[in-house]
């Protein structure tokens, strides 16, 4: 147990350089509140990078501490302490000492943020929280799960949905959602679908190729070719007038309004609109297989 940074290498899997750093970070003093005043007084005046490093120093085990609160999401622990360390460096840029509070309870949030806003964009492929209130329930629901004594991929009851929506102020649906995104956790098409036999085969190997071959390839294209051909020969059943009315009202990138085709043609929108359809149905009548 290394009791500074409230770190169990029980609960955690521990490597030689880990442990290495969590040893070396208890060798820099814990400020008294009087000598963390005047460095962060000294910063906002200087901007002096040697009052940086005794100020984040200082604080690295607090770092340290709440990253234990975060392993429980699959990221390397190592790799969490580095974004609680960006955060801790952020506040002390951000601190105000004259606001009357420690720099210690300002940091925290500025580390929880960072460590937050990177397991948030880690975690997942998809986009897991967006707002607030999904970032809350997120973060909150394994842990009131573990309160409940219920199982991760343990699907809830009606009652227990709707007790954590209203404890964190979101919809059951939204309890649900995100319970179900927790659960079915991204994996990798190169895992093994069996992981007991060394020569399994990937999820990969059983995922279809969806893209046409080459002979479904041309069958397509001689097929567009054909039905080319045919709406252009079908086209000859058309008067001019037809031809003309169909091609402004259909294959135009901006279609004429029939008011203006009727301008044109001097008669009236309803029976522009009735050639135009009649059109229709004619080519439709010497292309059969367009049905």
């Amino acid at each position: 147990m290394i009791e500074e940074t409230g770190i169990d290498n029980n609960d955690i899997s521990f490597n030689s350089s880990l442990t290495s750093y969590l040893q070396s970070i208890k060798k820099f003093p814990i400020l008294e509140q009087a000598e963390e005043y005047m460095l962060a007084k000294e910063y906002k005046i200087s901007h002096n990078p040697q009052v940086v490093y005794k100020l984040v120093t200082s604080h690295l085990r607090l770092v340290a501490k709440v990253v234990n609160s975060y392993r429980g999401y699959g990221l390397p622990v190592s790799e969490l302490i580095a974004e609680g360390n960006i955060g801790l460096i952020q506040a002390v840029r951000k601190f105000d000492p004259d606001k009357g509070f420690r720099f210690s309870t300002y940091a925290l949030w500025w580390i929880k943020a960072s460590i937050q806003k990177y397991i948030l964009n880690s975690w997942s492929l998809v986009k897991i929280g967006t707002t607030n209130a999904q970032k809350k329930l997120f973060f909150n629901l394994r842990k009131i799960k573990k309160q409940l004594n219920l199982m991760d991929d343990k699907e809830m009851d009606n009652n227990i949905i709707n007790d954590i929506a209203e404890r964190l102020s979101v919809s059951p649906k939204d309890v649900t959602e995100m319970n179900s995104r927790i659960c079915s956790h991204d994996s990798s098409l190169n895992s093994l679908v069996n992981d007991d036999e060394s020569d399994s085969p990937e999820v990969l190997d059983f995922v279809s190729d969806m893209t046409p071959n080459q002979e479904e390839r041309i069958i397509c294209s001689e097929t567009h070719m054909y039905r080319k051909q045919a709406f252009i020969q079908a086209l000859e059943c058309l008067n001019p007038r037809e031809k003309d009315i169909l091609f402004k009202r259909r294959l135009y990138q901006k279609p004429i309004t029939l008011e203006e085709l009727s301008s044109v043609y001097n008669i009236s929108k309803e029976r522009v609109r009735q050639i135009e359809f009649n059109s229709i149905n004619k080519i439709r009548k010497n292309i059969p297989t367009l049905q």
